[in-house]
């Protein structure tokens, strides 16, 4: 047979025929993958390659492309194909050939030895991985002969290329085991053969790291190699000399970052929190480092300080509570913990001058724990050691969360300043967790620090002190109840001596008050000490976000107490409404505020402040309804639309009912006539009407319309009935004009909500009939470019079965169409529009024996609903749905039972379906275990999982380890 002359890229992408795998073609689609310019060519080299690589010439061109003439990038492409066929085909390779693959193996090393250093790693890790499929029978003392090969005197090369060589295979060699694809049992028993073989490794290591005449980059080769072993969990007692060695290389630069590697992964490993004697025998090292680190920090070399931190920390974080076990060694211990406070405190701002404070947090964390998981005697002990070191704590991280002076910090890029950002929103969750070690003292001892510092008339203060020392309390106060505090009024009282000259200072006032909104709700006579300091912000644009959420929490919490407070409030709201201070969310914000403000109030005072407050806005909106539709008048209207829709989501005045019994809140009736949502909704009803003449065609105007009805319905509930009709005919319109998801998601709410009262069903049911009719023609004609309308669609439906199945009684809806439609959007891409699907099928079939028609379509086509799902199964969809999968399964088996038994053993016959994987004895196992399991839901979700890895050839994989 001749070889087609074609470039390797080309013939690629298809099932390319044997013969195109040759050296010459390799090397041809290897030169197109590095230098070919045009990315298409080079996609479809890479593509073809892979295929090369698993296949069986792979055996023959790899060995040819190690050839000593040969580029790096050829020879690498070899080693690597070598590698992939003996970790992923290994049961292809014949027992006989095991021992000259290894040879050859071990002689391409050797050549290797002193070449390309890429290649070598590649081999080394091919042979790593045919030692791991040998051991321990076949190959039963894999590492030791390793190591007696590569010290044979008679190999051609020197001695130090010789070494690394076997350093290199024998760092490689865990690494190779940890990514393997070992079937578990075998994992278990190669992991003790290789803990048995370290014996053979670190003498070699300890003598080669000792020895005076070590080269530096043996030994840097050394330390890696038992960074890498210890990963095995390599007892840590057996490690100890390496261990010392380790430590000793610390004072080597040039080997310090491979000993930190190493300490800090013999340390780490979960096993050695076994061997407490060794672990007390490793803090006086970490604590000789003391000198080395102050160094560092002296000379700013921020690597070095950070290498050290992670040496402490790695002790102290993992083995905590079995050092604190060994209370006759607490002082040692304690040293270890002011080390590393230290490291928490290190000077500089983080993360321009240091990046070593936020290794330490989680450590504060793990003490803490392991301190309060004691019996109450030890712990008492422990808190009276510990208590003062986590007030020191605090006070170094309140230091540490200071902001630089102003003029430093106009340096600093965007990026590290959304750094510090991050790293104060951690202070702030730490200091919340120590709450829990110390208690109100913690803030007591905030407050007087505060007051000290605002009262005291010997020095200026800075703002940057004062800042930190409330972010700490705002820190507490935002997830700890402190109503019981007695600093709070205190403190409330000291805020308004705050000399703000500065946005940040500014912004931590504001977010403190917020945080402090639900203790404001109890104590209404100090809301006047902070009110004002908040409306004077909502001027500030730069402090736009904390005063506008600050100003939202005190109207949600502290409504009823605002009242004499409205007017102010909503002219002030008003104002920089009107002269347009804040971004468009921070306007939605406020408008929610107002909401919760004015539900507090009489109907009239409402109506009023309503009138006054959306009047200007409802004028622009009646000048632009006139205008020609254009991108910068959309913008307008959606922003006026998204403001009506943000008041009315909060604008409640059907007060809740305080004294309640049971879990509930109960709305109580308003005595006081018509809703003022509803009076201003109908008042505008027309102006919304005509804006959407105009703007039908536009998705975003549509939605934001929907919104502020969607908002209103949820918010108002049974108060939003006199609107029912009205808005069914808007939504009618609307969707018979241009089919939107929006509207049907409201229509879904309508149904939802008032649909099982009779008089609001006529209209309903109306517009329900009317957008199934338009979406079942919109099927007809293609839906696949409108899979959020499907999605919609199909929750809809869902909605309707479970709220009043009657919807499904008419005679003019097409249940038929809707099943098969349904089946269809099973088969979509988009994985919601698919659970929506299954969602519709799982409240569906429970209605077979109450609604005749759901009965009669399901018994003529349910069987096409069963082949769409096990085709789903088989591979058709993703394997993230496969419980919605189960569901519908699960409700074929208890609903329709005598109907499945038959399809889904006719369904299961022909060969090849779902997937070809299957035997035939696997079908007919699944169909047994789904027709069993009638009462167990859960059982029929495992089935299926089980089932989709068989058909995709994924079962008993490593792809199986997270599902």
């Amino acid at each position: 047979m001749e070889r087609r002359e074609e470039q390797p890229g080309a013939a690629g992408a298809g099932a390319a025929p044997a013969l195109d795998f040759t050296v010459e073609n390799v090397e041809k689609a290897l030169h197109q993958l590095y230098y070919d310019p045009n990315i298409e060519n080079k996609n479809l080299a890479q593509k073809w390659l892979m295929q090369a690589q698993v296949s069986p010439q792979a055996w023959h061109f790899s060995w040819q492309l190690l050839q000593p003439d040969k580029v790096p990038e050829i020879q690498y492409f070899g080693a690597s194909a070598l590698h992939i066929k003996i970790s992923r085909y290994w049961s292809d390779i014949p027992t006989d050939q095991y021992e000259s693959l290894k040879a050859q193996l071990f002689t391409q090393i050797t050549h290797f030895a002193s070449g390309s250093k890429i290649v070598l790693t590649r081999l080394c890790v091919a042979l790593a991985s045919l030692a791991l499929n040998m051991m321990p029978d076949a190959w039963p003392c894999a590492v030791a002969d390793m190591v007696r090969l590569f010290q044979a005197e008679d190999s051609p090369v020197d001695g130090q290329g010789r070494c690394l060589a076997l350093l290199e295979l024998l760092t490689v060699l865990p690494e190779e085991f940890q990514t393997s694809r070992l079937p578990q049992y075998r994992k278990g028993l190669v992991r003790a053969s290789l803990a048995v073989e370290c014996g053979a490794v670190f003498p070699l290591l300890e003598q080669l790291l000792q020895q005076p005449s070590s080269p530096s980059c043996v030994r840097q080769k050394v330390l890696k190699c038992f960074s890498s072993w210890v990963q095995l969990e390599v007892p840590l007692q057996d490690c100890e000399a390496l261990i010392q060695a380790a430590f000793a290389a610390l004072q080597d630069s040039e080997l310090f970052d491979s000993s930190v590697e190493a300490i800090v992964n013999a340390i780490s490993q979960p096993d050695a929190q076994r061997y407490v004697n060794t672990l007390l025998k490793l803090i006086p090292l970490v604590l000789g480092l003391q000198e080395q680190l102050r160094q560092a920090v002296q000379n700013g070399d921020m690597e070095t300080s950070h290498g050290i931190c992670r040496i402490a920390v790695a002790l102290g974080e993992n083995h905590s509570r079995a050092l604190l076990d060994q209370v006759e060694h607490w002082q040692s211990f304690l040293a270890l913990v002011n080390m590393i406070m230290f490291c928490t405190g290190i000077p500089g701002h983080y993360p321009v001058n240091e990046t070593t404070s936020s290794l330490t947090l989680t450590f504060w964390y793990t003490l803490q724990d392991d301190i309060l998981s004691f019996e109450a005697e030890k712990q008492a002990v422990y808190q009276q050691v510990y208590r003062p070191v986590y007030f020191q704590l605090v006070d170094v991280l309140l230091h540490k969360a200071q902001f630089p002076s102003d003029e430093e910090y106009g340096f600093w890029s965007s990026d590290e300043k959304e750094q510090f950002r991050i790293y104060r929103v951690d202070i702030s969750d730490t200091l919340m967790y120590v709450y829990e070690m110390l208690g109100a003292e913690l803030l007591s001892n905030l407050y007087d620090k505060l007051g000290r510092l605002l009262t005291s008339s010997e020095e200026p203060y800075s703002w940057q002190h004062t800042e930190a020392l409330l972010y700490g309390f705002q820190s507490i106060a935002e997830t700890i109840d402190v109503n019981y505090s007695d600093v709070v009024p205190g403190l409330i009282g000291l805020i308004p001596r705050i000399s703000i000259s500065n946005v940040q200072l500014a912004d931590t006032v504001m977010f403190t008050i917020g945080a402090l909104s639900e203790w404001l709700a109890d104590h209404p006579v100090m809301i006047n000490s902070v009110l004002p300091l908040v409306l004077h912000a909502l001027g500030n644009p730069e402090l736009s976000v904390s005063s506008v959420s600050t100003l939202k929490k005190i109207c949600r919490e502290c409504k009823y107490d605002l009242p004499p407070y409205a007017a102010n409030i909503v002219a002030v709201s008003q104002d920089v409404l009107m002269k347009q201070i804040h971004k468009t969310s921070q306007c939605m914000w406020l408008m929610q505020a107002l909401g919760f403000l004015l539900s507090a109030l009489q109907v009239e005072e409402i109506l009023k402040n309503l009138h006054s407050l959306i009047s200007p806005y409802i004028q622009q909106l009646e000048k632009l309804a006139e205008e020609m539709p254009n991108p910068s008048n959309k913008l307008a209207i959606v922003h006026i639309l998204g403001l009506l829709s943000n008041l009315f989501t909060t604008l409640d005045v059907s007060h809740h009912d305080d004294d309640h019994e049971g879990p509930e809140l109960r709305k109580l009736p308003v005595p006081q006539g018509p809703n003022p949502v509803v009076v201003v909704l109908q008042q505008v009803f027309q102006l919304i009407q005509k804006v959407l003449s105009k703007w039908l065609n536009d998705a975003q105007v549509v939605e934001a319309v929907c919104a502020i009805f969607e908002k209103s319905v949820k918010t108002l509930l049974d108060d939003f009935a006199p609107m029912v009709p009205q808005l069914c005919e808007m939504l009618g319109r609307m969707y018979s004009t241009i089919p939107q998801a929006s509207a049907l998601d409201l229509t879904r709410q309508l149904v939802h909500i008032f649909a099982h009262e009779p008089a609001h069903f006529p209209p309903i049911e109306a517009l329900f009939l009317l957008v199934t009719s338009i979406t079942l023609t919109l099927f007809q004609q293609g839906p696949r470019d409108h899979p959020d309308i499907v999605d919609s669609f199909m929750q809809l439906l869902a909605q309707a079965l479970k709220r009043k199945p009657d919807l499904f009684l008419c005679e003019r809806l097409d249940v038929k169409a809707v099943f098969q439609c349904a089946v269809l959007a099973l088969k979509f891409p988009e994985a919601p529009t698919v659970k929506a699907s299954c969602g519709f099928f799982t409240e569906l079939l429970p209605r077979c024996g109450e609604v005749d028609s759901v009965g009669k379509v399901v018994q003529e086509d349910g069987r096409m609903l069963l082949i769409a799902v096990l085709e789903a199964i088989g591979g058709q969809a993703s394997r993230s749905l496969m419980d919605c999968f189960a569901d519908i399964l699960f409700a074929l088996n208890k609903h329709c039972f005598s109907l499945l038994s038959m399809w889904i053993k006719e369904a299961l016959q022909p060969p090849g379906f779902p997937s070809a994987r299957l035997s035939p004895e696997q079908k007919d196992n699944f169909s047994q275990q789904i027709l069993r399991e009638r009462v167990n839901k859960r059982r029929v979700k495992e089935m299926v999982k089980e089932f989709t890895l068989l058909c995709r050839g994924l079962h008993g994989t490593d792809y199986t380890a997270d599902y």
